[in-house]
């Protein structure tokens, strides 16, 4: 397992500070009913749709939205979500995930490209940035977990592959497969994470250091997120740190 290193932004604004709430609630619980869908609608037997339960209750969302979810899946009188995967290049070049749940394709792919080409970026094709991405199980803690050491002993005795701590919390590395169960293992030590998720993480970061393309590159993020298909945009990015000053 690899030691500590500074978490700078892999996935962009943890936290969604500027996320209007409701559209939060919406895209959470867009997750839950897929999850529901795709397994049994009960948390204890389906791992994704605990996960998602997991994260709408650290954003407050109530219960009654995260059941009237698990209800639409079991009475199948939900929308019948898809879900889809775009790639392509921010401002700098840097490279960008966009993982979307859609009930209408066209209607995504349209507001997608169209978010990348008018924020200086442009989508690629299926697997042109992913090849330099890792796809790994992400356990999200906040940092009043423990200190660094105590989280990576934890995710060390667990079976995780490696620990990113910071000041705003820390994330915990898995392979795909052992995603839950080190999850299982790590909620004894440490109790329920804030998160539990696939996620993509670069072989190798993008260094930015302008503020204007900084400047854009959250622009476009920005669009992208708050489209309501969208569930995460994942990027290589890396921004200087004085460059974050200048940007608040």
């Amino acid at each position: 397992m690899a030691g500590h290193s500074k978490y700078k932004n892999i996935m962009y604004r943890k936290g969604a500070q500027d996320k209007k709430r409701s559209s939060l609630f919406s895209k959470l619980c867009r997750e839950i009913t897929v999850a529901a869908k795709m397994g049994l609608p009960d948390p204890d037997a389906n791992a994704r749709l605990r996960a998602a339960i997991n994260a709408a209750k650290a954003q407050s969302v109530p219960k009654d939205n995260i059941q009237r979810s698990i209800d639409k899946a079991a009475g199948n009188d939900g929308d019948n979500y898809e879900e889809m995967r775009y790639e392509g290049y921010g401002p700098g070049g840097v490279s960008l995930i966009v993982e979307a749940l859609t009930d209408n394709r066209n209607r995504t792919a349209t507001n997608v490209r169209t978010a990348f080409s008018k924020n200086g970026g442009n989508l690629g094709t299926s697997g042109s940035v992913s090849h330099g991405f890792d796809r790994l199980g992400l356990i999200s803690y906040p940092a009043s977990a423990g200190d660094a050491d105590t989280v990576f002993e934890a995710a060390l005795d667990a079976g995780a592959n490696d620990v990113e701590s910071s000041e705003d919390g820390h994330d915990i590395w898995t392979d795909v497969d052992g995603l839950h169960e080190v999850a299982k293992a790590l909620e004894a030590r440490l109790g329920e994470a804030e998160g539990v998720k696939l996620a993509w993480r670069p072989t190798l970061k993008s260094d930015v250091s302008d503020e204007s393309i900084a400047q854009s590159l959250f622009k476009l993020i920005d669009t992208l997120d708050d489209d309501d298909d969208v569930q995460t945009v994942w990027g290589n990015y890396d921004i200087a740190d004085e460059v974050m000053e200048k940007l608040g």
